[in-house]
């Protein structure tokens, strides 16, 4: 139900409806229209076909006036003498109009309907046989159509006037809503069809963009959209392409800006280390250097944090349980608390050195502000997560998202002996999300703070399974 929810309130379950409503409409009162015609015609066939019997009748009757009475005695094809007594009803205009273009007597005649009866042929005389007490009473037959029957007021040449009666098969109309429905269903079915492909062309091309720009969020240097399909389509390629050139312009001389500024002040950092050397008061000396150093360890994070949103680096099938045994074995040998507990042969399509200063990053911060880090990898049908869990207190609700954002610093449960300049956090976020991952930082129910990873399954390399 949901899945058909979501479809229905996309462009394509839309453009569907859409087109599935117009499109049956058109198609079923074209149909009706077409079926009214095709009665009109046929009913404009009959007629004609009434006329032509009335009107060989009638120029038999006019050119025999010796044979008159025993032809109308006996009768023509549908055509008779009207019996005495007949109801007269409202007229046949239409018949009437098809006659006024014939020729002979039958041009000047009136018609008008009358009761079918008036049309039955005389029946011999038979001896009169009592009904038969045994047995039900015979029912009319629901499916019996009486015939039409009209009565017909013509002139001869010669003066003498006859009323005669004409009678015609009934037609059985069907009425312009009744359609077959075997071929209803079809006709749907296939305008069904049809909207479905339809939407699906239509919505391509704004699938496409909107592909486009969620992969331009991760990756800024990737391939332009290619500028095919229809003009507005072609146009709106263009525009993306003509922004995306655009902001990695405007990124390539902001990390060019920061790198030119780093380079610059290397030498008078470097002469005001040189003097601080010379400074007398060892006390003084020391905190000048510290302030010194952190200007600089500012510096390169900042230069990092523009670098990590525009490397080029290329994908390629990454083993994340040799690189994270490898990230753990460097951190332990240095006599950090770490281990890693759960490997789950997850291979990945991931920047490897991207990965690495990612993983290093979260499993320092482990370390430095949680006194150790307990590594594991997940991985499903659906996504691959790597959790990083340390032993400190943990954050407060509020302060989850705050710590990600650059030169946030908490004190507190966060020391700040480290040097650092407040973007480890937003360097990772920023590394995560450029590979299509989701960071995030919860307090575990057990204790301590948890550092998640996330990546969709789309991302495994070709071959591999979930565990």
């Amino acid at each position: 139900m949901k899945r058909l929810q979501r479809f229905f309130a996309s462009m394509v379950g839309r453009l569907f409806v859409i087109l599935l409503l117009g499109m049956s409409v058109a198609a079923i009162g074209a149909t009706m229209l077409a079926s009214a015609k095709r009665q009109q015609e046929f009913e404009r066939q009959n007629l004609n076909r009434i006329a032509d019997r009335l009107q060989g009748f009638v120029n038999m009757l006019d050119g025999n006036p010796e044979l008159r009475e025993r032809l109308l005695d006996s009768g023509g094809p549908s055509v008779r003498r009207l019996p005495e007594g007949a109801r007269v009803g409202r007229a046949d205009q239409a018949l009437m109009e098809v006659l006024d273009d014939r020729p002979g007597p039958v041009a000047r005649s009136r018609v008008a309907f009358t009761s079918f009866r008036s049309c039955l042929p005389r029946l011999p005389a038979f001896p009169h046989r009592d009904k038969p007490r045994n047995g039900p009473p015979r029912e009319r037959d629901p499916a019996f159509i009486p015939p039409k029957c009209r009565m017909v007021s013509v002139q001869l040449s010669d003066g003498t006037a006859l009323q005669l009666a004409l009678d015609s098969p009934a037609v059985a109309h069907n009425g312009v809503l009744a359609v077959d429905p075997l071929f209803l269903t079809l006709l749907v079915l296939a305008i069904a069809v049809l909207a479905y492909v339809v939407a699906r062309m239509a919505s391509a091309p704004l699938q496409r963009l909107a592909a486009a720009a969620a992969a331009l969020g991760d990756d800024l240097q990737g391939a332009p959209m290619p500028v095919t399909g229809p003009l507005e389509v072609q146009r709106a390629a263009e525009a993306f392409n003509a922004m995306q050139k655009r902001l990695q312009r405007h990124l390539g001389e902001r990390t060019q800006m920061l790198a030119a500024i780093t380079h610059d002040l290397q030498t008078p950092v470097t002469r005001l280390r040189l003097r601080l050397e010379n400074v007398a008061d060892e006390a003084l000396r020391e905190r000048l250097v510290g302030d010194l150093g952190a200007m600089q360890a500012l510096i390169r994070e900042g230069l990092e944090l523009a670098r990590s949103a525009e490397s080029a680096e290329q994908r390629a099938a990454l083993d994340l349980d040799s690189l994270l045994e490898s990230i753990v074995e460097d951190a332990a040998e240095a006599g950090a608390d770490v281990r890693f507990d759960q490997p789950s042969g997850a291979v990945l399509m991931l920047r490897p050195l991207a990965m690495h200063r990612l993983f290093s990053n979260l499993v320092d911060n482990a370390v430095s502000y949680g006194r150790a880090a307990r590594v594991s990898v997940d991985q499903t049908a659906e996504e691959v997560v790597v959790r990083i869990r340390d032993k400190g207190p943990g954050l407060a609700e509020d302060e989850l998202e705050a710590v990600f954002d650059p030169f946030v610093r908490l004190e507190g449960s966060r020391s700040r002996e480290t040097g650092g300049a407040g973007l480890g956090l937003t360097i990772a976020r920023a590394l995560a999300e450029k590979d299509g991952a989701r960071l995030q930082l919860r307090n575990h129910p057990l204790g301590g703070l948890e550092a998640v990873v996330r990546w969709p399954a789309t991302l495994r390399a070709p071959g591999s399974r979930p565990g």
